[in-house]
């Protein structure tokens, strides 16, 4: 009885002592999931607060000019065929998609992309064009019709990065090539379609995989769990970090079907690394590697790009040639091997080459002074974030194919120059006379230089450049100076008010005596230029600069009057611009229009002029370049260069020759070079002997069109005795016709008979009594 009744006792006691510990089980094992429900709630807010939200940042993409083509249109086969090589365009027999193009002589058959312009969409068309000699002779469509203008896509030509230099082009499932989805899902997850998020199935084999072979050799995360790491977590190796992917993945599954959460996996994978700039998603990737649209892969691409998904360092294609083919000749073995493809197509696709392009197409260091130049025009109108984040597309007025010419001018032309140029540095602009648009620049030598802009940044004195501007404020003043007013060219020296002597001295330290006007520009004499600006006063002469298209802040010293004070290229090159434009004063610009990531239009920038001078002073400062270019310091460019070509320029040299410099133009191009040493060293280089030598090469390549100048009404055209510079008649010896101001010509001169003008004598009789 007593025993009974302490066994029953102890039994008591023995339950009564584990329920405490039961109980504080319970009640942690509650409080854990209390834990976890509200970590799953806090993981699910931030799994549809990015995901349905603005999932990324993407910057602003910079476009090239579309190139348009017309009849007539001047236009060399081979820069349209580099322009296609550019564009990515594929070469094969026929156009037969979209991409591809096709050459037979002097015909070429392309399938343009298509393109969202800031004036509406332009769908992609089949266009044959014709080419003779230089010129386009013919534009069809594919049935024979005439086609009055057919524009091809723009060139990409770089971007405006965040600071985390993240970059991606978004595409939709439905732009995708064939078998990429099924590529994807066959290497990277199988059970894509039935899993939950997470795959025990895959989990299991990659365990036995991996214990079997005593290493990692196979992971068990799932696309979704692969997208969940991407998006929202680091690549710290926990099973902390391993558990709250698998939560977030489910979570994801949950909220979103499977085709938007393989949308963002095709957006968001990392796939290689250019410079400071991230590869993500298969759309830029396909353009960085082989330089076309995603949509225009075949299968061997496809499977190469799905193959670096495992490593894209590792299977760099450019870096490691071998290891990717390797890699993608397996995954192509895998496609047939589960009947994705067929044994022939895999075996077909396994014989092609890699295919990757040299280098990446959308580097952002391809044209980083054009670039540089885009960010700040942007600037002034955009928040830094929208241009890093927003997707802005921005097209331009750079041409790829100039910049190209550029390039190779400069390149080549300092290596002919051998050590001279050694320790040279260079700018150049290229521009549109009639717009202002700047079509091509480099800021180096070297082109792919990213560093100091040198032609928006280098402040440089600008020399003999400056003359133009004094020749203009003396023949703005007709009744004073016209093209044959006498200059001396002779020794003399001024006093300044601060006691100093300036005493300027011709380039060989030789004078010429008296000379006409266009001779002392047309052979950029020093000593009768300065007299002549002194005549005008140096602020006269400054404010002519203003008005041409720069405000420096230059002291009125009559030093000023040789260049001594410092301009940069791109106010060199606005000065010019308004002198090759007749006198309108078109201020330049590098950006047309831009767009919204949605393709809505959003700002243009139309060019704007304003007529500054007189269009008869101008005609007669041209005429007198154009003389710089037959006879006078700059006649060496026909060297490389037909003398049918009219052209107009200047050479500019300062002094010890720290700056080469020339500014030239033709009816359609102008261009602007400098070189120098960045530590403002001696060289060896004058304008002519140097940046005449660039400037010269780049219009060879460019085959431009000779200047042709409309005549102003108030010009006429006289013939003047070459020695006396009186009127005379154009069957005397020595006779040459010059072009004058109305009312401002000579009279006829003894012996030869009455001159006769240009257009009829009674006009020069009624011109003249008026």
């Amino acid at each position: 009885m007593t025993k009974s009744r302490t066994s029953r006792t102890r039994s008591k006691r023995r339950a009564g002592g584990a329920r405490p510990w039961l109980g504080w089980l319970l009640k942690l094992s509650i409080v854990g999931l209390v834990i976890l429900a509200g970590f799953a709630i806090y993981l699910d807010a931030v799994v549809q607060e990015k995901f349905s939200g603005k999932r990324w940042t993407i910057p602003a993409k910079v476009y090239a000019r579309p190139l348009e083509l017309f009849v007539g249109q001047k236009l060399a086969k081979n820069d349209f065929l580099t322009e296609l090589d550019a564009l990515g365009y594929r070469r094969e027999s026929a156009a037969t998609g979209p991409g591809i193009a096709s050459v037979a002589a002097n015909n070429v058959e392309l399938h343009t992309r298509g393109f969202q312009f800031y004036e509406g969409a332009e769908a992609s068309q089949r266009v044959r064009v014709r080419f003779s000699g230089d010129y386009v002779a013919g534009l069809t469509r594919a049935n024979g019709s005439e086609l009055a203008v057919a524009r091809l896509e723009p060139l990409m030509i770089g971007g405006l990065y965040p600071a985390h230099n993240e970059d991606r082009i978004l595409i939709k499932l439905d732009q995708v090539p064939p078998y990429l989805v099924e590529t994807l899902v066959a290497v990277e997850d199988r059970e894509f379609f039935e899993h939950f998020g997470v795959s025990p199935k895959s989990i299991a084999r990659a365990v036995w995989v991996n214990l079997t072979a005593g290493q990692v050799r196979q992971g068990g995360s799932t696309l979704t769990q692969q997208l969940v790491k991407n998006f929202y977590l680091t690549n710290e190796r926990s099973l902390s970090r391993k558990a709250t992917e698998a939560m977030m993945a489910v979570l994801l599954e949950l909220h979103y079907g499977k085709q938007e959460i393989l949308e963002a996996y095709l957006n968001e994978v990392f796939l290689g690394q250019d410079g400071r700039r991230a590869i993500h998603g298969f759309g830029l990737a396909s353009q960085y590697f082989f330089g076309r649209p995603l949509a225009e892969l075949r299968l061997h691409q496809v499977a190469l790009l799905v193959g670096m998904v495992k490593g894209p360092t590792y299977y760099n294609p450019r870096r490691h040639p071998e290891r990717a083919l390797e890699r993608r000749n397996l995954i192509l073995d895998l496609l047939a091997e589960q009947q994705v493809v067929t044994v022939e197509e895999a075996t077909s696709a396994k014989q092609q080459p890699l295919g990757v392009t040299q280098r990446g197409s959308m580097a952002d260091s391809s044209y980083p002074a054009f670039l540089d130049l885009v960010k700040r025009q942007l600037r002034q109108d955009y928040r830094e974030e929208d241009l890093t984040e927003e997707g802005l597309r921005v097209f331009t007025s750079f041409d790829p194919i100039l910049q190209l010419k550029a390039e190779k001018a400069m390149s080549e032309t300092l290596k002919r120059l051998g050590k001279g140029a050694e320790a040279v540095e260079g700018a150049m602009l290229v521009t549109n006379p009639e717009t202002g648009e700047i079509q091509a620049m480099l800021g180096s030598r070297q082109p792919g230089y990213a560093g100091f802009n040198r032609a928006l940044d280098a402040v440089r004195p600008i020399g003999s450049l400056i003359k133009p501007a004094i020749y203009l404020a003396a023949l703005e003043k007709p009744s004073q100076y016209t093209l044959t007013s006498l200059l001396e060219d002779e020794p003399f020296s001024v006093k300044g008010g601060d006691g100093q002597v300036w005493k300027p001295q011709n380039y060989g330290r030789q004078a010429h005596g008296t000379v006409y006007l266009y001779q002392a520009l047309a052979n950029s004499y020093n000593l009768s230029t300065a007299r002549l600006g002194l005549d005008l006063g140096v602020p006269n002469v400054l404010k002519t600069l203003a008005r041409l298209g720069a405000e420096p802040d230059w002291p009125a010293y009559p030093s000023m009057l040789l260049g001594a004070g410092g301009l940069r290229p791109i106010e060199v090159a606005d000065i010019y611009q308004t002198l090759a434009n007749g006198g309108f004063n078109t201020p330049l610009r590098g950006i047309r229009s831009v767009l919204t990531a949605e393709g809505e239009p959003l700002k243009r920038y139309p060019f704007q002029i304003q007529q500054r001078f007189d269009p008869g002073a101008i005609y007669l400062t041209q005429y007198a370049m154009q003389r710089v270019m037959h006879e006078g310091t700059g006649r060496s460019a026909y060297n490389q260069l037909p003398r049918s070509l009219n052209l107009a320029g200047k050479t500019g040299t300062t002094n010890d020759s720290r700056d080469s410099w020339f500014a030239g133009f033709s009816q359609d191009l102008l261009a602007v070079v400098w070189l120098g040493r960045d530590d403002n060293g001696k060289t060896a280089l004058t304008g002519a002997s140097g940046a005449l030598q660039v400037w010269s090469d780049f219009m060879r390549r460019a085959d431009p069109l000779p200047l042709d100048m409309p005549v102003p009404d108030n010009v006429v055209h006289v013939w003047v005795d070459s020695r006396t510079g009186q009127g005379t008649d154009q069957r005397c010896p020595g006779a040459v016709q010059m072009p004058y101001i109305r009312g401002s010509e000579p009279m006829p001169g003894p012996g030869c008979g009455i001159q006769e003008p240009a257009e009829s004598v009674m006009d020069w009789v009624r011109g003249w009594l008026e």
